[in-house]
């Protein structure tokens, strides 16, 4: 077998700006995932760590240092990550961040979502068995991102079996993470944040495509009325709003009551 790269590559260009990936099997019957680079390709598994390695003889560093963790607290003992440490998980969540980012071209959403979700947890841990604040800030940087990946995922999963509320509420819990995010670190970049950006324009596209209910659409101008300062507006909307939930909630109790007594 040839070991040039060019051999490989052949008929696969690289294009600057564009993420290209494919699947492929490997020679141990499995499938793997490669990335396009400018100056070759990095090859993935598809579940596991990354690399195919299973360091300190479990799947990952993080369960590695979870496990030891958690014998240190039953021990009543404080665990705390060495610098080097934290530079080796750091490493291995690029690994995932390389897959999770070419998992999703490859739309294989449920997948995107158990990288991400990895990752967090990745972020949380360090936050947890570290004192260096800027050990942390090195990881928590990118939970703006890597959350609205996660949440990119979890909603395409939603999108795909045509439950666009459901979606809908991963967006919108998605984006309160990421607001919260801002608000704790006490940080003004919230209005910048492309991630934000990002999921408000995808909600109000799908918004845009669902049919709209009175309530809704009574909601949505109450919203319009307050963010305009048009305050008595808002009110009377509200009202209008609740006289709407109490006759639902009125009927939904009305039907229930039938079918018991049907019983």
């Amino acid at each position: 077998m040839s070991q040039d790269l060019n051999d490989l590559l052949e008929g696969w260009s690289h294009e600057p700006g564009q993420i290209k990936v494919r699947k492929i099997m490997g020679s141990d019957g499995r499938e793997k995932v490669q990335l396009r680079l400018d100056l070759g390709l990095i090859q993935m598994e598809m579940a596991g760590r990354p690399d195919g390695t299973r360091p300190k003889s479990c799947e990952s560093l993080l369960v590695y240092h979870q496990g030891r963790a958690m014998a240190a607290e039953k021990k009543s003992e404080n665990y705390q990550l060495s610098p080097d440490d934290c530079g080796e998980l750091q490493q291995e969540g690029i690994q995932y961040y390389h897959r999770y980012l070419s998992l999703f071209q490859l739309e294989e959403f449920s997948a995107v979502a158990r990288d991400t979700a990895r990752n967090l947890e990745l972020f949380a841990f360090v936050r947890e068995h570290t004192d260096r604040e800027d050990i942390v800030w090195a990881f928590d940087q990118f939970i703006p991102y890597v959350q609205m990946m996660h949440t990119r995922a979890r909603a395409s999963i939603e999108l795909e079996k045509r439950k666009v509320d459901i979606a809908l509420k991963e967006i919108e819990k998605g984006r309160d993470l990421i607001v919260a995010f801002y608000n704790e670190h006490e940080q003004a970049d919230a209005e910048k944040s492309a991630e934000l950006a990002f999921l408000d324009e995808w909600r109000d596209e799908l918004r845009a495509k669902q049919p709209v209910s009175k309530l809704e659409k009574m909601r949505r101008e109450m919203e319009s009325a307050i963010s305009q300062e048009a305050y008595e507006r808002a009110a009377q909307l509200r009202d209008e709003i609740k006289a709407l939930d109490a006759k639902r909630a009125k009927r939904t109790a009305s039907r229930g009551s039938r079918e018991e007594s049907e019983e």
